[in-house]
């Protein structure tokens, strides 16, 4: 209620707030035992039901902030833990044992990696995969980040626009991403006819513009040119992909910076190297690591389309190993693999790491 002060000035009293004063948190060692029930009763009782001496207590108020979100986190990790994480465990376990299919696994330490360290053959198929993992990558992003910026930015420059892209720009990216669509199954068995030595889609075409003297057996002759082949299968089949990632990433990047750029004077390829790569790199990196995870595995691709003799990778004499009944062995091999991802993995980041821009 407004009053006077002893001059006559008029002055309005403050209300005073009355509640629950946060207290000085006690440790948690010297609470007595009825407030530690309470306080532990607490975490399972919705926060109505919460006793009045807990509900204002630090620790509470600090785990009540994350409970909402733990637990609509906690089934979703039981359920990953269950079915993805598990397998790996004893997907370990395994390769440590003679296990062959059956109901018992004896214990033979590291035997399986011995056997694999002196196996030439799993050499040469890990040497064909190492091969993928390198180049694979580094030609699908290459080609994916050249399409989508001819898409994005390639065009001539329209009035009132820093950018455009080349006429049916929308059209492309579906005839980009058409593969994504088709089974790799399938895609293996297409390019399998499309390399036949005899009736190749390939072969025939070289032979109708008089040179008959490329004409090559791309898949069952020399080992590189099968490797070769392979590579170009697995390029096509994930470079759409990336033509949509990329392309999705650089349109996401401000015109007034692209408009900067060319205030500057700074052409195309300026522009390129110095702007649209530095604002996706993240993009890239994270589809760098993707690709070469693919390029790792190329399983059907090979096992569909390349004779056996002419080009084994690991994951195919993974399978061989199954089929033989060699369980434990095999799963030795799935380890390595495992673990040569984590490392790809591990290397990519660590070349990719740098200051994060933000715009």
């Amino acid at each position: 209620m407004p009053g006077e002060d002893q001059s006559g000035v008029k002055t309005r009293k403050e209300p005073v707030i009355t509640g629950p004063v946060t207290q000085k948190t006690v440790p948690w060692r010297s609470l007595p035992l009825g407030d530690k029930l309470a306080f532990t009763a607490a975490v399972l009782l919705p926060p109505r039901f919460t006793p009045e001496r807990v509900r204002y207590d630090r620790r509470y108020r600090t785990l009540d902030k994350y409970r909402f979100i733990v637990g609509f986190l906690i089934l979703p990790l039981v359920f990953y833990a269950v079915f993805v994480i598990s397998p790996f465990f004893q997907a370990i376990y395994y390769s440590f044992t003679d296990w062959a299919g059956g109901a018992t696994a004896n214990f033979v330490g590291g035997d399986n990696y011995v056997k694999m360290w002196n196996d030439e053959k799993f050499w040469d198929s890990l040497r064909s995969s190492l091969l993928l993992l390198v180049v694979v990558p580094l030609i699908t992003l290459a080609l994916g980040i050249f399409l989508a910026y001819m898409i994005t930015a390639g065009g001539r420059h329209r009035r009132g626009e820093a950018i455009s892209g080349v006429f049916g720009s929308s059209f492309y990216k579906v005839v980009y991403f058409f593969p994504q669509v088709l089974s790799i199954a399938l895609i293996a068995v297409v390019w399998q006819q499309v390399y036949s030595s005899r009736s190749g889609l390939l072969n025939g075409a070289l032979g109708a513009v008089g040179l008959d003297g490329l004409e090559q057996r791309w898949l069952g002759g020399d080992y590189k040119l099968a490797l070769f082949s392979t590579m170009a299968v697995i390029a096509w089949s994930f470079v759409g992909f990336y033509v949509v990632l990329f392309s999705a990433a650089m349109g996401a990047i401000p015109k007034d910076i692209y408009e900067a750029a060319l205030l500057d004077g700074a052409g195309r390829t300026t522009t390129f190297f110095r702007v649209t790569l530095p604002l996706i790199w993240d993009t890239v990196r994270t589809g760098w690591i993707y690709m070469g995870i693919q390029a790792l595995d190329a399983f059907a691709v090979v096992l569909i389309m390349v004779p056996k003799h002419a080009l084994k990778v690991t994951p195919v004499y993974l399978y061989e190993r199954f089929r033989e009944g060699q369980f434990g062995y095999a799963t030795a091999i799935g380890v390595v693999l495992l673990a040569l991802s984590m490392v790809f993995t591990l290397v990519v980041m660590r070349i990719g790491r740098r200051d994060r821009i933000e715009y």
